[in-house]
């Protein structure tokens, strides 16, 4: 059959290798699989403050100005020397929201005396 001069010739229909199929099915699944996984973590975290405000207590704290050289170890060994020093020093950390384990001759430091 002869094709008329103006119209263009039908395309042949599309065919999917199996990794076109992987790719067009595979992928599309694994990202909602990822997102499902991830919004069962958040919506299932056991993290919270407190149930209660009764259950709050404040940290008791004391204020250490740091000497010239003096380090966060050795402040966390003389404020709590029964404690475990990384853990004192994790929570003088914490308190002050310190970037990094350096500080400043003369800086203000909350220390945890529990």
């Amino acid at each position: 059959m002869p094709e008329s001069p103006g119209k263009p010739a039908p395309l042949p229909p599309l065919r999917l290798t199996r990794r076109g199929k992987v790719v067009l099915i595979g992928i599309p699944l694994v990202l909602l699989a990822a997102l499902l996984l991830s919004l069962a973590g958040f919506f299932n975290s056991p993290a919270k403050a407190s149930d209660a405000p009764e259950d709050l207590s404040v940290t008791p704290t004391v204020t250490v100005t740091v000497q010239p050289g003096e380090s966060l170890w050795a402040i966390a060994g003389t404020v709590a020397p029964g404690r475990d020093a990384r853990d004192v020093i994790a929570d003088i950390v914490q308190l002050n929201n310190l970037p990094a384990g350096a500080v400043l001759p003369g800086q203000q430091l909350y220390v945890p005396t529990r």
